[in-house]
């Protein structure tokens, strides 16, 4: 997995990845793709009742595949045994050697919308979409992040949920939710420019 440029990943390939479906906008090769579905049952119920989006699609053969989402910007990240926690609706791709699991952030009750993330694990290279520019932020004091700005953190972090009951509105960029990621412990926190596309309503 390389840049091809901030906007787009692409992929030499000679065996397997994994990829969020719908990312694909190019391919040199005898390339196939194939549904990849939750990952497992135990994985097909806990993204049923989490919402936690991570669908996703095989990719297999031989060339060059080439992958965006929505002209996000594209960051690589290595792994080399360690686990670190991502948001599903930032993650664009990764290699078949990642271990993948959907969890629960600790401390966050259904009360807070129930947040979930998708925990990587192992050695193998990982690529995030982001809105706009990132910053990573060092963890080293308790550190706290408005749910929907958090990309991925280290998953030795101590995570919980904080209310901001005397901040009403004014806490978070958004529609005045007063709920935010809080960190603890020596790790990083990797937080986007935006909250994210706005969710449609539905009616009835």
């Amino acid at each position: 997995m390389h840049l091809q440029n901030h906007k787009m990943l692409r992929v030499g390939l000679n065996g397997e990845f994994f990829a969020r479906q719908g990312s694909m906008v190019a391919y040199q090769g005898n390339i196939d793709f194939s549904y990849q579905g939750a990952g497992g049952v135990g994985k097909f119920f806990k993204k049923a009742f989490t919402g936690e989006g991570l669908p996703l699609m095989r990719v297999s053969g031989q060339g060059d595949v080439f992958l965006a989402r929505d002209a996000w910007d594209v960051h690589l990240v290595d792994l080399e045994g360690e686990s670190i926690t991502v948001s599903g609706e930032n993650v664009l791709a990764f290699e078949s050697a990642l271990e993948w699991d959907i969890r629960r952030v600790q401390g966050a009750g259904m009360t807070a919308g129930g947040v979930f993330n998708t925990v990587f694990t192992g050695r193998g290279r990982l690529a995030i979409a982001c809105h706009g520019t990132p910053v990573l932020l060092n963890v080293d004091q308790p550190t706290f992040v408005d749910t929907d700005a958090a990309v991925a953190w280290s998953s030795s972090l101590q995570t919980g949920i904080r209310r901001s009951f005397k901040a009403g509105a004014l806490i978070g960029r958004g529609s005045g939710e007063a709920f935010q990621l809080s960190l603890e412990g020596q790790g990083f926190v990797l937080v986007q420019a935006s909250e994210g596309a706005p969710t449609p309503v539905q009616s009835g």
